[in-house]
């Protein structure tokens, strides 16, 4: 178990953990909460071993392996498929025993490598990492495609199913749901949910931890309490023991104010001093209680808007994408993710975007915000409509080297908004509203954590009084006091809101109908929000499948040129692709019963000599089924292709 007796941390000058004393028993789900800054991630820094305690004693067992997401970015040739096996640091072990062991020509030592890479699972570890990538949001084109192709957020989805590849006896996932969409948050708290060992978690999202976690740990004011239960379960045991300690401090503080009136009407009178005294001692003597004080929630309210046209916005055949790029000939067309568009949005409807990674959510919400253009059709703006966008990205909409001050004095240069003052000291004021005070005010944005500018940003928005909210997963750096204080404040909006946002219980607070971005079309979703979980569990399980049957399945085929698709029209060909087909399905028939009598082999006592060459022999036919598998799919893309060009 992780124990930790009058265990104190500092961070510079600021105490971050004073006397904390918890245990955590072994296979328990653990959330770990807290404000922005209280010390999370400190915590986590003493829990792998990267800190040490100033003071009183931490322990977790010495054989525990641990897994945590690498922070650094991922960088190299090798494919993503590739990289997250690499992550079983079981399993590499054993390769380079199998490498070493081959060199050393040591028979007997060459068995016990060979059975240790099979135990090691070394026949479906692409399986499992290709259902990992798939589960986090990757398409099945992808796997194969080297690390450095993919974006920063897309790398560190890798480094999460790096660390989800590794078998570990305690996981520790520091915000692990900021780089992800909904389908592959979902996901991932199904895999977890099933995760044997023992998990410690931070996040600030309440339904995430509400499915995964058991067990919660409150760090506030150095102090650092457990709880048993979810998050939902430290909500309520929470707010009794606040309401009990209030309580009780406000009953003492009447005794203590009856014994005082005491004092005073009779430490003056001889026959009553000795009773007045005798209080006095005992208000000596009284422990006394603090009252409750809890750190000050952060609220803010977006202002009436000035109108509210109706319809708001009219796409009409409108298709959404991406320009070709830079130094492209000028005949290249643009890339069209989402279709034929033809919807109106009104004025007050909460509309919820939902669809899968790379539908193309974020590409309809940045062309309303003017971000892309249409690539064709029209999105018509009514008269008067002032759009508020938060940027996925904050730093699509802030500048790293300007300070919030210069931030809002641009915004009241640009143009000035109805009934707002553009004064420096009425920005001042107003930027303080968001808990940007004193010196912060002038901090370069670069320099801000990812909570601070999601500040900033909704600061900005507020402040210019948009009748349209354009929300792109705004709540990724929010603590879970700042979501439902945006939560409030979206409610009580009097204009019209379209929120794209993995969190749930926002989703829910806010939106009351949802539109469906998927297969390059927009459409009504019905359903609720646990209807559409429903709906990509059952897409993440039939990925699975396919790559748990065919570890080469999502290998990507080159395109064929001109000739090979003549080729293809040839009736002759045909027929000789599927009789290759055929012959490549009996081998591998063949193969795959060997494998399982190998398997069945080593399973059981064999001389040193007959073991090495049973470990030889299966290492050999899995690079065999590998290769044919590959050339299989291969053959059936062509056949597809070549019966279409018969039809």
């Amino acid at each position: 178990m992780i124990t930790l007796r009058n265990v104190g941390l500092r961070r510079g000058a600021k105490v971050l953990l004073e006397q904390a004393t918890v245990t955590v028993n072994p296979g328990e789900r653990v959330g770990l909460i807290g404000r922005n800054g209280v010390g999370k991630t400190t915590l986590f820094a003493l829990l792998e071993g990267s800190l040490h305690e100033d003071a009183g004693e931490f322990s977790r067992p010495a054989h525990w392996r641990l897994a945590q997401v690498a922070q650094d970015m991922p960088s190299g040739t090798r494919t993503a498929s590739d990289f997250v096996v690499e992550g079983d640091d079981v399993l590499v072990a054993a390769q380079r025993e199998v490498e070493r062991a081959e060199a050393s020509g040591d028979g007997e030592r060459l068995a016990h490598a060979y059975l240790a890479l099979h135990d090691a699972g070394a026949h479906d570890a692409q399986a499992r990492a290709q259902a990992l990538i798939l589960g986090l949001g990757f398409q099945s084109s992808e796997l194969n495609q080297p690390v450095d192709s993919f974006s920063g957020g897309w790398r560190m989805r890798l480094q999460l199913a790096r660390a989800l590849m590794c078998p570990a006896d305690l996981l520790l996932l520091d915000e692990p749901t900021n780089h992800l969409d909904l389908d592959a948050l979902v996901w991932l708290e199904s895999w977890l949910r099933r995760y044997t060992g023992t998990l410690l978690m931070i996040s600030h999202d309440r339904e995430f931890l509400d499915a995964v976690t058991n067990v919660t740990l409150h760090l506030e004011n150095g102090k650092l309490t457990r709880y048993s239960g979810n998050y939902s379960a430290f909500e309520e045991a929470r707010a009794q023991q606040l309401d009990l300690q209030q309580n009780a401090y406000l009953k003492q503080q009447e005794k203590i104010a009856h014994l005082q009136s005491f004092i005073n009407r009779f430490k003056a009178k001889a026959t009553k001093a000795r009773q007045a005294q005798s209080r006095v001692k005992a208000l000596e003597r009284m422990e006394r209680l603090a009252p409750v004080l809890t750190c000050a929630d952060f609220t803010f309210e977006f202002g009436e808007p000035a109108n509210l046209p109706n319809p708001m916005l009219v796409m009409a055949d409108a298709c959404f994408g991406y320009p070709p790029p830079a130094g492209a000939p000028a005949t290249t067309p643009p890339t069209v993710i989402v279709r034929q568009v033809n919807r109106s949005v009104m004025a007050g409807q909460r509309i919820g975007i939902l669809g899968a990674n790379g539908q193309g959510k974020s590409t309809l919400v940045k062309t309303i915000a003017h971000v892309l253009r249409c690539t064709s059709g029209t999105v018509d703006e009514g008269r008067g409509l002032h759009i508020g966008y938060f940027a996925q990205q904050e730093l699509d909409v802030l500048r790293p080297q300007d300070t919030p001050l210069q931030h809002m004095l641009r915004l009241a240069k640009e143009g000035a908004v109805s009934g707002q003052s553009e004064r420096e000291q009425d920005l001042r004021n107003f930027l303080g509203t968001f808990h940007f005070t004193g010196d912060m005010v002038k901090q370069t944005v670069g320099t801000m954590s990812g909570g601070e500018k999601a500040r900033l940003v909704l600061c900005m928005i507020v402040w210019q009084r948009p009748n349209l909210l354009l929300l792109d997963e705004p709540t990724n750096h929010l603590d879970l006091a700042t979501r439902e204080a945006l939560a409030v404040a979206l409610n009580e909006f009097e204009g019209t809101v379209m929120l794209v946002s993995h969190d749930r219980a926002l989703l829910r607070s806010v939106c009351d109908e949802f539109w469906l971005v998927t297969r390059g079309g927009v459409q009504d979703f019905t359903g609720d929000l646990d209807d559409y979980q429903r709906f990509l569990l059952d897409e993440a399980r039939r990925k699975r499948e396919i790559v748990r049957d065919s570890p080469k399945a999502a290998r990507p085929v080159p395109r064929r040129d001109e000739q090979s698709a003549r080729e293809a029209r040839n009736p002759g060909k045909l027929k000789a692709l599927q009789r290759e087909q055929g012959q490549l399905e009996k081998t591998l028939l063949d193969l795959q019963s060997e494998q399982h009598s190998l398997e069945a082999r080593l399973s059981t006592p064999l001389p040193s000599p007959e073991l090495a060459e049973s470990g030889r022999r299966l290492n050999q036919i899995t690079s065999e089924l590998s290769a044919l598998e590959d050339r299989w799919l291969r053959l059936s893309e062509e056949i597809d292709a070549a019966i279409r060009l018969l039809a």
